[in-house]
């Protein structure tokens, strides 16, 4: 993220904000600047006096204002961090009597996750003004493999497009998450190394040919046999295959195949900006665009928002969850 690289090259040349407000969705970013600013502005022996963590439902603004208009002690900065300030959202307002004057020798941290503060508000114009107001917004789920790839691209790795998908499919748009996983990839796989989906069925628990992106694959192909088995699989594992996640990833993927239909430019490249997807799953696409023309995805989009009120209950209170699945994909390939 270019803001979150812009700020960590200010602290990096000796110039931090006396506040930084980090809000917003998205908490991985909030957690990696507080990181760095908790790991990065003090040196070990200055943090035992001038390094303080404070979480928002422990505390008052007024302690937090108290805190940071002391002056550090054998040292030129002191930190002073508020985890979990969302908690202070009904009073965070009364930030504003310090954001207007902030203590030049404190930096204050106040992470405010999955929350935004008000942008008509005096607190949020006064930090802007004599601070830093980052806020982390939500990847867009077409987003997060370019992400993964240039994450692990950081680390020295690469990573293959299906693989890539069955992490994005599994593990959505939390990054946090999302992050966990790439971790536990590379600490056990060597740098260099393309990570493959056996890679990802191996060390995370996704398995290769039972997933969402396989059974659209199948879908797509016409291939009835290997949708049926798939859907037993699901249906056989429901806690890791949920119905309304699979429904979900279906209407994501028709919806797609509804644009990739109307389009008047079919390339690799206009087709994969257009759906926003990776170029190589292109011709996925143009596979299935074959199968079911645009009257006939529409027809399905129909029948998806039927399963999606029977997997709640609506209309079919003793159906099992398998049998939504089993039904819909019979009506999608025939």
């Amino acid at each position: 993220m270019n803001r979150m690289n812009q700020i960590v090259d200010e602290i990096t040349s000796g110039n931090p904000k006396p506040i930084y407000f980090l809000m917003g969705e998205e908490a991985f970013y909030i957690d990696k600047l507080s990181d760095y600013i908790e790991n990065n502005i003090l040196t070990e022996e200055e943090k035992g006096f001038n390094q303080m963590i404070l979480y928002g439902r422990d505390v008052e603004i007024e302690d937090i204002i108290a805190n940071a208009k002391r002056y550090p002690m054998m040292s030129e900065k002191q930190v002073i961090i508020v985890k979990e300030a969302q908690d202070l959202s009904r009073v965070i307002e009364k930030l504003s009597a310090y954001a207007e004057n902030p203590q030049p020798t404190t930096i204050l941290v106040i992470c405010y996750k999955y929350k935004t503060l008000d942008k008509r508000k005096k607190l949020t114009k006064l930090i802007a003004k004599n601070g830093c107001l980052f806020e982390s917004k939500k990847l867009y789920d077409n987003q997060v493999g370019g992400w993964i790839g240039n994450e692990l691209k950081e680390k020295g790795y690469t990573i293959e497009p299906k693989a890539n998908q069955m992490l994005v499919e599994f593990l959505g748009n939390d990054l946090s998450k999302v992050m966990n996983e790439l971790n536990k990839l590379t600490l056990i796989l060597p740098v260099g190394t393309t990570i493959s989906a056996n890679d990802i069925e191996e060390n995370i628990g996704i398995s290769k040919d039972f997933n969402y992106f396989e059974l659209q694959k199948a879908i797509g192909e016409n291939d009835v046999v290997k949708a049926n088995r798939i859907v037993i699989y699901f249906a056989q594992n429901p806690k890791s295959n949920p119905l309304v996640l699979t429904i979900s990833m279906l209407n994501n993927y028709f919806t797609k195949l509804l644009l990739y239909n109307g389009l008047k430019d079919k390339g690799r490249i206009n087709a994969s900006k257009v759906l926003g997807i990776n170029p190589f799953f292109v011709n996925d696409y143009e596979v299935a665009a074959k199968k079911y023309p645009m009257r006939k995805v529409a027809q399905i989009i129909s029948f998806l928002r039927d399963a999606d009120v029977k997997s709640k209950g609506v209309g079919a209170t003793n159906l099992p969850q398998g049998d939504i699945l089993k039904e819909l994909i019979f009506k999608i390939m025939h």
